[in-house]
C-alpha cells in the first residue's frame, strides 16, 4: 500500500508535475530539465502503479543507465509503497539483458552461470590471445589487429553480425580481417564461458527476435515499462526496446532531457527522441521548471544551451524555482598565467570560503589530467580530496580472496580465480597451496578446482584459525548459502585484520556491504551465486568518498549528480570545448556536445559555481571557450 511518505511527496508537486506521475496508459516522452524533480515524479508513478493494483500479477519495469540511479530509485520506490518489491524490476539495461539470458540464453547455447566481462583489459586479452593464434592460421592477420577491440565493439552497438560485418566496414582490408577477428573473439569467450558489456544486449535482441515468444511473454509480465535518461540509448538499446515492445505494446513511459547527450561516442543521438515519438505516436509533457539552481545559473545555462541547434522542436527555456540570491553565486575567476596558478588558486579559494564544509564541494572538470593538478595543488594546501573514479575490481587481499572463492564456486575450472585464491590466501596465512598441484589432482579426478584446493589446504592447515575458515568454506560448497558464509569470512577477516593493518580494507569492506544489500534488493527472491555474481561484476566497487573531503569529478562522472558549490575549472579552448571539436567545426555535432557538457557541469550547483580558466596549459597559450561568451560571462572585444 501507498504510505505517507507518498502522499507527502506527491502532494508538494507542482501540477503538470503531478501529470506525469499521474499518467496511466499510453506513450509518454518527458522532457525533463536538470534539478526538475524527474526521479521523484518517475518514482512516485511507479509506486502509484503498484499500490493501486495490489490484487494484480503484472509487473513494471524500469530501466536506467547506472546502477547507483537504480538503487536510488529502488529506495524512493520502497519509501512510497509497501509488500511490493517482486513486482518491480528496477536497473541498468546490462542488469535486465543479464537477467534475461540468464533465464533463457541457453536457447542461444549461452550458458546461464556465465562470466561478465566489464574491463576493457580483460576484453583487450582476450581479443590478444584470439589474434596471437589467428596470426599462426592467417597470413593476413597481423599484431596490429590487437588494437581492434574499439571496432568489435562498435558492430555490436550497431548490432551488426558475422554474415554482415563485410557490409558495415567501407575499408575492404579491415573487412576481410575482422570477418575472421570478430566471430573468433566471440567464440574465445564463448569457450570462456563469458559474455562481455556490449554482447549482453546483442544477445538478448538476437533472443527476442529470433523467438518472439519471449518477447511477448516479457511484454505480458511487465505491463508498464519506464526508462530514465532515455537520451543516452545507442542504437542497439532502443533495438533492444523495439524488439521487446513491438508495435503493439503502448504503456512505454521515457524520462530524457536533449540537452544533457554527452555519450554520442557511445551512440546517443538527438535523433533517437524524434525516432520514439515517431514509433510510439508519443506525447510529451515538458519540465522546465529546475528546483536546483539559484536564478543567476539559470540564466547563463539558458544564454549556453540556446546556441545548440540539435534540440527538440518547442524545447522550452529553463525556469528557476529558486529566487535571485547576489552577485557571488556566479564568479570568474582568472585569467590566471597557467593552470598550475589556477589550481592552487582554487585551493585557496575552497580554503578561505568553505573550509569547514568540504564535503559540499566538489571540483568539475573536463578531463582527468585537469583533475589531477587540481588534486595536487589541494594537497599541497593541506585539503582532504578524493579523485572520484569507477572502481572495477577490489584491491585488497581479503576481498580479492572472498571473490575468487564465489567464483570458482560458480565456475569450476576457472584458473584466473585459482590464481588468486592461492596468492591471497598466501599473503593472509603465509601458506602457499600450488595451483598447478590443484589443476593436476583436478584433472585425474574430474573435481573441480576449489574442492581440490580446500583438500590440499585440509592436508598442510595446522592454525585453528585457518582451520575453521576451510570447514567454513567446505560447508558453503553444499549450501551455497552466500550470507552465511561471506559473514564468516569477514569475520575472520576482521580478526586479522586487528593484528596487523590490511591495506584498503576496512573500505573494500564497506563496499561490499554497500553492494550486496543493493544487489540483494535488485534481485529479491531470484538471487543464486551465478546471479549474485554477475551483478558485482557490473557494479563499480568504489566506496564512498571520506567525509569532509572535496570531490574532483569529470563531466560525465558529475551527470546525475548535484553538489552545494561546485568549481568549473579549465574552461579554455581545447580544453572545453575539446580540440577535436573544434578542428570539427563550430556547427558540428560534436561542438554541440561540447556545448552540453558545459551545460551538465553548471546545472551541478545548488547554491554556487565559480568558474575559472588560465592563459597557459602545460606550456601552451590557450583562449579563453567561447562558452564563456556565450554565457554571457566576458565580452567579445569590439
Amino acid at each position: 500500500m501507498l504510505t505517507k511518505e507518498y502522499f507527502k511527496d506527491y502532494e508538494v508537486q507542482s501540477s503538470i508535475q503531478k501529470k506525469v506521475s499521474d499518467w496511466d496508459d499510453g506513450p509518454l516522452l518527458v522532457l525533463a530539465g536538470p534539478g526538475s524533480g524527474k526521479t521523484r515524479v518517475l518514482t512516485c508513478r511507479i509506486a502509484r502503479l503498484l499500490g493501486s493494483s495490489l490484487d494484480e500479477n503484472y509487473r513494471v519495469l524500469g530501466l536506467t543507465f547506472t546502477n547507483k540511479a537504480a538503487d536510488e530509485m529502488r529506495t524512493r520506490v520502497s519509501n512510497y509503497v509497501t509488500g511490493q518489491e517482486n513486482r518491480l524490476f528496477l536497473g541498468t539495461f546490462h542488469s535486465f539483458c543479464a537477467d534475461v539470458l540468464r533465464q533463457h540464453g541457453s536457447h542461444l547455447g549461452i550458458n546461464p552461470n556465465y562470466q561478465i566481462y566489464s574491463q576493457e583489459a580483460d576484453q583487450n586479452a582476450v581479443l590478444s590471445d584470439v589474434i596471437d593464434r589467428l596470426i599462426q592460421e592467417n597470413d593476413i592477420i597481423t599484431v596490429f589487429d590487437k588494437k581492434t577491440l574499439p571496432i568489435i565493439q562498435r558492430l555490436k552497438t550497431l548490432l551488426v553480425d558475422y554474415d554482415n560485418c563485410n557490409k558495415a566496414i567501407r575499408d575492404s582490408e579491415l573487412a576481410k580481417r575482422m570477418a575472421i577477428i570478430y566471430p573468433a573473439y566471440d567464440q574465445e569467450l564463448r569457450k570462456r564461458n563469458a559474455l562481455d558489456f556490449d554482447t549482453l544486449i546483442f544477445m538478448t535482441y538476437q533472443l527476442f527476435k529470433k523467438y518472439p515468444a519471449f518477447s511477448k511473454r516479457y511484454r505480458t509480465v511487465y505491463k508498464y515499462i519506464c526508462i530514465d535518461e532515455f537520451q543516452d540509448t545507442n542504437f542497439a538499446q532502443y533495438a533492444l526496446i523495439r524488439a521487446l515492445t513491438e508495435d503493439k505494446y503502448s504503456n512505454l513511459f521515457i524520462v530524457a532531457d536533449d540537452d544533457q547527450i554527452i555519450y554520442q561516442w557511445n551512440g546517443a543521438s538527438h535523433q533517437r527522441l524524434e525516432q520514439f515519438i515517431s514509433d510510439y505516436s508519443s506525447e510529451i509533457i515538458q519540465l522546465p521548471m529546475n528546483y536546483r539552481c539559484p536564478a543567476e545559473v539559470i540564466e547563463i545555462t539558458n544564454n549556453l544551451i540556446r546556441h545548440n541547434f540539435l534540440r527538440s522542436s518547442g524545447k522550452k527555456p529553463l525556469v528557476a524555482a529558486k529566487p535571485e540570491l547576489n552577485d557571488s553565486v556566479v564568479r570568474l575567476l582568472g585569467p590566471y598565467n597557467t593552470f598550475q596558478d589556477e589550481a592552487s588558486a582554487i585551493a585557496k579559494d575552497i580554503l578561505n570560503l568553505h573550509s569547514n564544509k568540504l564535503g559540499l564541494v566538489t571540483v568539475i572538470a573536463r578531463n582527468r589530467k585537469l583533475l589531477e593538478g587540481v588534486f595536487t595543488a589541494l594537497t599541497n594546501s593541506g585539503i582532504k580530496s578524493v579523485l572520484s573514479q569507477r572502481k572495477d575490481n577490489f584491491v585488497s587481499t581479503p576481498l580479492i580472496w572472498l571473490q575468487s572463492v564465489l567464483k570458482l564456486a560458480n565456475e569450476k575450472y576457472d584458473f584466473k580465480s585459482l590464481e588468486a585464491l592461492s596468492g591471497t590466501f598466501n599473503q593472509i596465512s603465509q601458506i602457499y597451496i600450488d595451483p598447478e598441484e590443484v589443476i593436476n589432482v583436478s584433472q585425474n579426478t574430474n573435481i573441480s578446482y576449489l574442492q581440490n584446493w580446500i583438500t590440499v589446504a585440509k592436508q598442510v592447515i595446522q592454525r585453528p584459525k585457518e582451520k575453521e575458515i576451510i570447514s567454513v568454506l567446505s560447508k558453503f560448497l553444499i549450501d551455497k548459502d552466500i550470507e552465511t558464509f561471506t559473514n564468516r569470512a569477514l569475520h575472520w577477516f576482521d580478526e586479522l585484520s586487528s593484528e596487523t593493518e590490511i591495506q584498503g580494507y576496512t573500505e573494500e569492506k564497506e563496499s561490499w556491504f554497500e553492494l550486496k544489500r543493493d544487489i540483494n534488493a535488485s534481485l529479491g527472491e531470484n538471487l543464486t551465486l551465478e546471479s549474485f555474481l554477475q551483478e558485482l561484476q557490473l557494479h563499480s566497487k568504489e566506496a564512498k568518498p571520506k567525509p569532509n573531503s572535496v570531490i574532483l569529478m569529470t563531466v560525465h562522472g558529475s551527470k546525475g549528480k548535484e553538489f552545494d558549490h561546485v568549481y568549473l575549472v579549465g574552461l579554455v579552448e581545447d580544453e572545453m570545448p575539446s580540440y577535436q571539436s573544434i578542428k570539427k567545426g563550430d556547427d558540428s555535432p560534436e561542438m554541440e556536445e561540447e556545448r552540453r557538457n558545459c551545460f551538465v557541469a553548471i546545472t551541478r550547483a545548488i547554491k554556487t559555481l565559480t568558474i575559472s580558466y588560465a592563459e597557459k596549459y602545460n606550456g601552451w597559450r590557450k583562449h579563453p571557450s567561447r562558452f564563456l561568451y556565450e554565457m554571457g560571462l566576458l565580452k567579445e572585444i569590439d
